[in-house]
């Protein structure tokens, strides 16, 4: 029972912490469709849930069969989140620039397409795949019940993201696109940083 509770504590702990780049991507995704309705909100959510839930799934999996191929794989990780997020975010910085009318509603909110979700649940958890060697401990039961957990945390720590920025991008307005792909590219460089740069600078 005790390595029961552990494991929930940790899950839930890990949880945050990976959720946090898919919160300020939601936060970005609210301030561009103010009006946004729940359904929406909940699909946006379950996207990055399901990708959060999928890496560090991946990753375990990777451990226990291909490890050393799997770290050979690793550094590359911070590069791939960078490029995606610095391409999601650059566009969405140049259009937001050019105020481009193209792909909005009568209302002038900016849609976000399902290709463009799916980039942004790729890089926002591609950096989880590193926790397969955190939970490589675990069996089968104990690593999927670590990664719903996760998922479930992610879910609501992103839904809360998308009500925060849907009231910030009412009050904005068309300045939304451009601090959207402001944070986007923030969040690549961060990750890069804390995956990449640091590591060599500590080395």
């Amino acid at each position: 029972m005790e390595n029961l509770w552990l494991l929930l504590v940790n899950s839930i702990l890990l949880g945050i912490g990976l959720a946090m780049d898919a919160f300020s991507v939601s936060m970005t995704n609210g301030l561009n469709e103010p009006k946004m309705k729940f359904c929406r909100m909940s699909l946006i959510a379950g996207c990055y849930a399901f990708f959060q839930f999928a890496m560090p799934m991946i990753g375990w999996v990777c451990v226990h069969t291909i490890a050393e191929k799997f770290t050979k794989v690793q550094p590359f990780i911070p590069w791939i989140a960078l490029i995606l997020l610095l391409y999601i975010g650059g566009k969405m910085l140049i259009e937001g620039i050019r105020n481009k009318e193209e792909n909005e509603t009568s209302d002038g909110e900016k849609l976000l397409g399902f290709g463009t979700l799916i980039v942004q649940g790729i890089a926002t958890s591609i950096d989880a795949l590193s926790v397969g060697f955190t939970i490589a401990d675990y069996n089968t039961i104990e690593a999927l019940l670590a990664c719903v957990i996760i998922a479930v945390m992610t879910f609501g720590i992103c839904v809360g993201g998308l009500v925060i920025g849907k009231k910030i991008g009412a009050k904005l307005s068309n300045k939304a696109a451009i601090l959207g792909g402001v944070i986007l590219i923030g969040i690549g460089l961060e990750i890069w940083i804390q995956g990449f740069l640091i590591p060599v600078i500590t080395a």
